[in-house]
């Protein structure tokens, strides 16, 4: 039993909607998988590394001295 040309031309139409939703699902999961990445990558540049120096940034300030002294600060 041989199909006919409507059956053959609907089951190929069907073949091809299935590929391309296949195709589409493929793209976006890449898509994620490389979102996802470059989002860890990301994360992982910006947080300081563990026991890395600290900078400390204080004002030096300096008394006056005693009165009749002619140093000005």
């Amino acid at each position: 039993m041989s199909l006919t040309e409507a059956e053959r031309r609907k089951r190929r139409t069907e073949r091809r909607r299935a590929e391309a939703r296949r195709w589409g699902l493929l793209t976006l999961a890449a898509v994620v998988v490389f979102g996802l990445g470059v989002a860890l990558g990301q994360a992982l540049h910006d947080n300081p590394r563990p026991g890395g120096t600290t900078t400390l940034e204080r004002t030096l300030s300096i008394p006056a001295g005693p009165p009749g002294s002619t140093a000005t600060p």
